[in-house]
């Protein structure tokens, strides 16, 4: 009897991702030349940079930085939830942290599907940012039964999806050619359609409540509403955004910038206006979608995610209404509490750092010692900053609000509710933090093992 063979959730995963951007790329021309503009930038910083590039290498992710995308889409119930985590982890990518956006007035909570292990990572580091809204904070009981009349009657999902999925399932993976028709099935929840599935009236009343509720509840399923490159350098791209005809967000989202980065800094093009037709064929029109684009820093530990949520209210409070440079200026002068040397927040436990053996701690294993910071010293360890592969309530928020507008809603605010979030997703979500936490430490233990030293929790 011949076995099957079936295909690894990375290449799954690896063809899903481009397909996506095929697809966005067909429906939102502009995001083409984000991305010509992205490419650009990047192979100017890595020429001017040779140390960044040297770094990249040895981390293993210039490989996948042109393949590096995120999605963000919004579903609005318990089950449309669940099912995006069965097919998403066919494509070996599993929730991870979770997001109160709630407490930026924005009425939705959500986790970030994404590959978890640094193989998975450096093969294709493809993540979609998934916001589940909250109905239960809509202020009016004849608009929230609305909703779920509305929603209640939709399916996101194709028949083949939901049967390939259940195949993956059952058989623990899927062939080659099942992959490429699932990926086939897979897209359509993710397509734009111009047919909106109410009226216009209806459209208008849940507009009125949330623009980002009528984008939910809307339409036939959770349209892809930007899928975002990572770029080298977000400043440059923001400044020549507009050279090539885009309409960039006021400001960048996040820490100011600095010679080492932190966590994720976020910008955007403005969000198209789109034509609709709505049920008895009235024609109006919608945004939802734009072209943003990320810059990843170092992942911080809890001590250095604590001063940099302090430095950020601190922050927030005095750039209200400021344009990006100003709004820049006035950052930077407040981080200036958060040190700027990858060696300094290493030291003082502010940021997570992945350890290897440099050439010459190859050639000299029999040291026997355990004290990480000597064998740095003595050039037989190096210590490099581990990305940030996830996300910040805040900036996503600002994205939000920025491209569809509905500003805040203060009756939305403080009702985090992780409990009822994995709940309605049917599992928990994996701790970001704890994964940072653990690669530092297997990366220490295996070094110190590699030199022959007793390894210290």
């Amino acid at each position: 009897m011949t076995q099957t063979t079936l295909l690894p959730t990375d290449d799954i995963r690896d063809r899903f991702s481009k397909a996506m951007s095929a697809m966005y790329q067909a429906e939102v021309p502009q995001y083409g030349t984000l991305l010509e503009l992205v490419e650009r930038v990047n192979q100017e910083t890595l020429s001017q940079q040779p140390e960044l590039q040297r770094r990249l290498e040895a981390q293993g992710e210039l490989a996948r930085l042109s393949v590096e995308r995120h999605g963000a889409i919004r579903v609005g119930t318990a089950s449309e939830l669940s099912m995006l985590r069965r097919l998403f982890a066919v494509m070996g990518m599993y929730p991870v942290g979770y997001y109160d956006l709630s407490e930026a007035g924005v009425p939705v909570h959500s986790t970030a599907f994404r590959p978890i292990e640094d193989e998975a990572l450096a093969r294709n580091p493809f993540r979609i940012f998934t916001s589940l809204l909250r109905l239960e904070l809509i202020e009016s009981e004849t608009l929230r039964q609305r909703s779920e009349e509305i929603l209640a009657k939709r399916d996101i999902f194709t028949p083949g999806a939901r049967e390939f999925i259940e195949r993956h399932e059952t058989q623990d993976g899927l062939t080659s050619e099942e992959a490429d028709q699932f990926v086939k099935e897979a897209l359509e929840t993710f397509r734009w359609h111009q047919n909106a599935t109410v009226d216009l009236d209806t459209y208008h009343a849940l507009q009125d409540e949330h623009r980002l509720i009528a984008d939910v509840v809307c339409f036939r399923g959770p349209h892809i509403n930007h899928l975002t490159p990572r770029t080298l350098d977000i400043d440059e791209v923001q400044r020549r955004m507009p050279e090539m005809g885009m309409n960039p967000k006021l400001v960048i989202e996040g820490p100011p910038q600095r010679e080492c980065p932190i966590l994720l800094r976020q910008t955007s093009f403005k969000a198209l206006e789109e034509s609709i037709r709505f049920a008895g064929d009235a024609q109006g029109t919608h945004t939802a979608r734009f072209g943003e684009i990320e810059q990843r820093g170092v992942a911080l530990t809890p001590k250095g995610r604590a001063l940099y949520d302090q430095l950020l209210t601190e922050g927030r409070k005095q750039t209200a209404g400021l344009d990006n440079d100003s709004h820049q200026t006035v950052m930077k002068n407040v981080f200036a509490k958060f040190p700027d040397n990858d060696e300094a927040m290493r030291r003082e436990v502010l940021a997570y750092f992945h350890y290897y053996l440099t050439e010459k701690g190859q050639a000299n294993k029999d040291v026997g010692s355990t004290d990480i910071n000597a064998l740095i010293a003595q050039g037989l360890v190096e210590a490099q900053p581990i990305t940030y592969e996830d996300f910040l309530p805040v900036s996503a928020a600002g994205i939000f609000q920025s491209n569809l507008g509905g500003g805040q809603n203060e009756a939305y605010a403080g009702n985090a509710n992780r409990d009822a979030f994995e709940e309605a997703l049917g599992a928990q979500v994996t701790d970001e933090l704890s994964l940072y936490a653990e690669r530092e430490r297997a990366s220490k233990a295996s070094v110190l093992a590699s030199l022959k030293g007793e390894v210290h929790a």
